[in-house]
């Protein structure tokens, strides 16, 4: 399911959702954090989700109606656009942030939808995935957060199965900080074009993000297609965080949209 601008307030919380790394960490990282004086939350008990709206004020969007992550299932097929995919190699920059491993990405990148321009901001982790489809839920799911000039986020969803050892995440899955706040910046590159699946059909809604403060600001992009990682990718993540995902939320009558065939990547 792991980054607005709607009023000056939301700024806020957008900016310290995309610093400390969400789902949508949420971002923004599409998330917000336990830095500073925000109140703590987490994914069990008094913090867990269930309780995140109640925690602070600044959470009241977790009890809203277009909220993330949603089961996929009754789509509707529909005439979208192809998404625009415009990414440049970036430094590895990964972040422990408490909640997620997060990856920074340097400026320039970023995808057109409908038209509109979003820069890629970071890419992040869930174990196990966020999204569901038809009710399956998948061993992890990778959140890569993208920002308009607006403050409108659009993230696109890779689903992650286990199989056979994924090349283009091997310098993040063989850095990762184990430790909260622990940082690594290294002199590696990682292209956000290669951490997708080639096929580029996609599911789409609005939602939000998918940690606090759970802001209604997300165009979410899910891939249909997984990709594939190996046991030993997968397990090195859970050594640092498992069940760090949000269960799906009611659709409460929004249209799920499906872009059945896409352009597949070069």
């Amino acid at each position: 399911m792991i980054i607005g601008k709607i009023a000056a307030s939301k700024r806020g919380l957008l900016a310290a959702a995309l610093t400390l790394g969400i789902s949508f960490c949420g971002a923004a990282g599409a998330v917000a954090g336990e830095h500073g004086h925000a109140p703590h939350w987490g994914y069990e008990g008094e913090a867990g989700p269930s309780h995140w709206g109640d925690i602070s004020k600044d959470n009241e969007a977790c009890k809203g109606k277009s909220q993330s992550p949603i089961n996929i299932e009754g789509t509707s097929e529909a005439p979208l656009a192809d998404i625009s995919f415009s990414y440049k190699p970036s430094k590895l920059n990964i972040i422990n942030n408490g909640h997620t491993i997060q990856v920074n990405y340097d400026k320039g990148s970023g995808i057109k939808v409908d038209g509109v321009d979003y820069e890629l901001v970071q890419f992040h982790f869930h174990d196990p995935s966020e999204h569901t489809v038809g009710g399956k839920s998948f061993a992890m799911e990778n959140h890569l957060v993208h920002k308009n000039a607006d403050g409108k986020l659009a993230v696109i969803g890779v689903l992650i199965e286990a199989g056979a050892e994924n090349a283009a995440y091997k310098g993040v899955f063989a850095n990762l900080p184990k430790k909260a706040n622990e940082k690594k910046e290294l002199d590696v590159t990682v292209i956000a074009d290669d951490l997708l699946p080639k096929d580029r059909a996609f599911y789409t809604y609005a939602g939000s993000l998918t940690t606090p403060p759970c802001s209604e600001i997300v165009t979410w992009i899910v891939l249909k297609t997984p990709i594939q990682m190996s046991k030993k990718q997968i397990a090195a993540f859970k050594k640092i965080f498992r069940n760090n995902n949000r269960p799906v939320q009611p659709l409460n009558g929004r249209t799920i949209k499906v872009k059945a065939a896409a352009a597949a990547a070069k």
